[in-house]
């Protein structure tokens, strides 16, 4: 018997890019939304995730928090979904180095252009990603080279790469650059993302409503 598989979220968060990851992996799954002024800071959920954040799931009884942990986890517990590398292939090394650069330094310098936050350029040796349009550079190098993340095939570094470059350059807390455009029409019109935002507006839209 299948282990249950339970996704804490809320449509308005991060849930978002583990949703589109869930869809992916095609197992079946339970979807809890959260609201993040009662349900998420509730002592049920803190017990599962003691930051009171989502996104988060629990597979049986294991607990994962964090989007990059999430989308790893995932691809690893359902390998039929092919959404890793394997084991010891030359592309592992990528996936992993690309997938954290966007859970570090990516996130981190585009929470600080959406908060205002500049660092003074003698602390820029403190701060990973270095500058916004560095850490842009990086990537348009990274996503004009290659078809995908980690070598010629789809995988759980390109959900969550992928998501990040679409919010950033959405939202303008990412410069624009000649490859984003072309690297996220290849990715966001697979039928499992389409799915994911279906499913997130239609549970943003009711929770409007209420």
């Amino acid at each position: 018997m299948a282990e249950q598989l339970t996704f804490y979220t809320n449509p308005m968060s991060r849930g978002r890019i583990v949703r589109w990851m869930l869809e992916e992996v095609g197992a079946p799954y339970e979807t809890v939304f959260l609201d993040y002024a009662s349900t998420m800071k509730a002592p049920d959920y803190l017990a599962i995730n003691p930051m009171g954040k989502v996104p988060a799931i629990r597979h049986g009884d294991t607990v994962v928090t964090e989007g990059a942990a999430i989308c790893a986890y995932l691809a690893d517990a359902f390998p039929d979904a092919g959404l890793a590398p394997p084991v010891g292939s030359k592309d592992r090394g990528p996936y992993y180095r690309w997938m954290f650069f966007a859970a570090g330094p990516l996130e981190a310098v585009t929470t600080n252009k959406a908060m205002n936050v500049e660092v003074p350029d003698e602390r820029r040796p403190m701060v990973g990603y270095g500058t916004l349009d560095a850490t842009a550079d990086a990537l348009n190098d990274l996503v004009g080279a290659n078809e995908y993340i980690a070598g010629g095939k789809f995988s759980a570094a390109d959900v969550f790469v992928g998501s990040h470059i679409g919010w950033g350059t959405q939202f303008g807390t990412l410069p624009k650059r000649p490859n984003f455009d072309a690297y996220l029409a290849r990715i966001m019109g697979r039928p499992a993302a389409v799915r994911a935002r279906e499913i997130d507006d239609k549970a943003m839209a009711e929770a409007q409503k209420s």
